[in-house]
């Protein structure tokens, strides 16, 4: 089974991360990184830029209006996330208690990712996203 785990961290717990050495930080997530690749539940991994990098659109209205960050409740915000693939929810969630940058403010949320196979085969889109799918060597 494929599980996100999406890391959320507090604007004050975001903030003290500047306070971290970054070497060490990235030696310990890689130290994690390397544990879940040897493990082979490793699929992908992506840290986030700031938000004041992004925009947000919103279709609340026609046409959507566009809105640069930062956004106003940053507490809705996540960081990275990793994809993982593993037997069981409690396995991943063995795995996000093993995060390598924690404490108080930081929380990781753990969704399953349904597989293809759970939608309706019958469906002519479902059908176009498995044969792209198959076409990139995603099945």
């Amino acid at each position: 089974m494929k599980f996100m785990m999406i890391w959320r961290a507090t604007d004050e717990a975001f903030a003290n991360m500047g306070e971290f050495d970054f070497d060490k930080m990235l030696e310990t997530v890689g130290r994690f990184n390397e544990d879940m690749i040897r493990a082979g539940v490793l699929l992908a991994a992506e840290g986030l830029s700031d938000p004041s990098e992004g925009v947000v659109v919103d279709y609340s209205t026609e046409p959507p209006v566009v809105t640069d960050g930062p956004y106003g409740e940053t507490k809705e915000l996540f960081n990275g996330f990793y994809i993982i693939n593993v037997a069981s929810k409690e396995e991943a969630i063995e795995w996000a208690k093993r995060a390598p940058i924690t404490g108080p403010g930081f929380k990781t949320e753990i969704r399953r990712v349904p597989t293809i196979d759970e939608f309706p085969q019958d469906n002519e889109w479902i059908q176009k996203e498995r044969a792209w799918r198959e076409s990139t060597g995603q099945l």
